[in-house]
């Protein structure tokens, strides 16, 4: 995984297969996989190839488990989630649909990762969850592999997107990037199991195609990673769905796993059943990662991403956030502009001074209208100090905006308040003068800037100012206390959406106390929660 992310390579795969039908007492052998390549990429893979040697070891599993606060799924077992994505039907609030990287899927017997969730109460408790279940690649059945991504549109039709692969997808076999659509009746009434080997249903994701596939042979080709995805109205195109992921050059005998990487975007019409051929985006940068795209409210389209000095050279890394957008309607993209040069930031294989899970630089971006006309607003996190170039300290949140379609930006701002913060997540809602931004933190642990917690803040548009601060997680999170992932993996992101002056934060953290697969004693796990706060 690239840097970072996740998808869940062979080894993983492979793991997951022998656990259903291995004993207690054999625990399987990971396949090898680089770990530069490792760093790069997705970080799902290899989160579950941890998480399966740990799980060979406890034996059956028993359902089991009490709701704790903002909680955001039914697991019973103690099994992880990480990775939330979010998203709120703007005429249906009582609709919330979530993602996540979804560690049940380890007992799926299909091999399927991608979590899913649904409340019909506006976000109080979820009314069905499940996992997103295989995509056809030209023939080939692909498991969902995580990197969930979540969408609904003005009608409530519900979009999902995620990895796809099969067992080995660094060494052998065929990769996608999986697109969903469903609705908030269907997944109500789909037969999704109680029991954790039965959370796969492909019924309650009725549409599901591949957008893109690639296929490795021999530990050569290529792997697609990170994909983000909108859906929006956009111009004489009508409603679209657009999707923006990594596409890597994978190579066994390369130094770091790989020899290169570009970004691709590919966009289908709202039904999934046309979709254009993959679209170059990130032209001649031989490194990227990180892909972000928005549908603004003028019906064009913004693509963000960054490009990486240093990774495949192996020196110090520095980070360079570009944006390119496509007019309404239109899959050509105009030229592509340099929103800022980060020579400090998070970087792949490094990590926070008092943390180990691995973080990188994710930039996210909107596009609203600022007194009728749109401007770009890009945030991304960096580190005020690197030591020895991979360890970050008092890591910050910056902001940075244009109102020239990218060509000059203003000087990125900090808007965090101190301490280390990582994983902006931004939203905006169309009418609200205001958006919002949620991160994790660690200022509220003064002393060792190691316990996280969630805020939540409020910039003026027409400004790009905080005018409002929040603290959303009430219990401060101990990020190495799951006993299946300890402190190795909180996904790459988390998510925020925004909707009638309500923030929805989907974020985890291990504060529920579970026997894990019904054995020993309660103990912390890595959950999925979601809280409401007014913006």
């Amino acid at each position: 995984m690239h840097r970072i992310g996740r998808f869940v390579p062979l080894a993983i795969l492979a793991l997951v297969f022998a656990l259903v039908a291995a004993p207690a007492t054999s625990v399987p052998k990971p396949a090898k996989v680089n770990p530069a390549l490792l760093k790069h990429m997705s970080q799902a893979f290899e989160g579950r190839q941890q998480a399966a040697q740990r799980l060979a070891r406890l034996g059956d599993v028993r359902r089991q488990g009490a709701p704790f606060g903002d909680r955001f799924n039914r697991d019973s077992v103690g099994l992880p989630q990480n990775e939330e994505s979010v998203t709120v039907c703007r005429n249906r609030p009582n609709i919330v649909v979530g993602g996540t990287n979804d560690y049940r899927g380890l007992l799926d017997p299909q091999g399927n990762f991608t979590g899913w969730q649904l409340s019909t109460n506006g976000g109080r408790s979820v009314a069905k969850e499940g996992l997103l279940p295989p995509v056809r690649a030209n023939g080939q059945v692909l498991p969902s592999g995580g990197d969930p991504v979540t969408q609904s549109d003005d009608r409530c039709r519900i979009y999902a997107a995620s990895l796809n692969y099969g067992p080995t997808p660094f060494e052998e076999g065929r990769n996608a990037i999986g697109v969903y659509r469903t609705t908030p009746e269907i997944l109500a009434r789909c037969p999704a199991g109680e029991d954790p080997d039965q959370l796969t249903q492909p019924s309650c994701w009725p549409v599901r195609r591949a957008v893109a596939f690639a296929d490795v042979v021999g530990g050569v080709g290529q792997f697609l990673d990170k994909e983000w995805m909108d859906v929006g109205q956009s111009g004489s195109a009508g409603e679209v769905v657009w999707v923006a992921y990594s596409d890597f050059a994978q190579d066994v005998n390369a130094p770091l796993g790989f020899t290169g990487a570009q970004i691709k975007a590919v966009r289908c019409d709202a039904d999934l059943r046309n979709c254009t051929q993959p679209i170059l985006i990130s032209g001649t940068d031989e490194d990227i990662q990180f892909a972000d795209v928005t549908i603004g409210e003028d019906g064009r389209t913004l693509i963000t991403w960054t490009q990486i000095e240093g990774e495949l050279e192996e020196t110090a890394q520095t980070f360079t956030v570009k944006v390119r957008i496509a007019p309404a309607g239109s899959t050509t993209f105009g030229p592509t502009r340099t929103v800022a040069r980060e020579t400090n930031p998070l970087p792949f294989g490094g990590f926070l001074h008092a943390n180990d899970f691995r973080t990188a630089t994710y930039p996210k971006s909107i596009m609203p209208l600022v007194n009728g006309h749109a401007r770009l607003y890009v945030t991304w996190d960096r580190c005020r100090f690197r030591l020895l170039d991979n360890v970050c300290e008092e890591a910050e949140i910056l902001l940075s905006h244009s109102d020239n379609d990218g060509r000059t930006w203003s000087r990125p701002q900090p808007i965090s308040a101190g301490g280390d913060n990582y994983f902006p997540a931004i939203s905006d809602e169309v009418g609200n003068p205001n958006f919002v931004i949620a991160y994790y933190t660690n200022r509220f642990d003064p002393i060792f800037h190691n316990r996280q917690d969630v805020e939540l803040v409020t910039i003026a548009g027409a400004s790009g100012r905080v005018i409002k601060r929040q603290r959303v997680t009430k219990t401060s999170n101990e990020t190495e206390a799951d006993p299946i992932l300890g402190g190795f993996f909180i996904g790459d992101y988390f998510d925020v959406h925004l909707l009638g002056g309500t923030a929805y934060v989907h974020y985890n953290a291990n504060v529920r106390h579970v026997r894990v697969l019904g054995q020993g004693f309660p103990v912390p796990q890595q959950d999925n929660f979601l809280t409401k706060i007014g913006s």
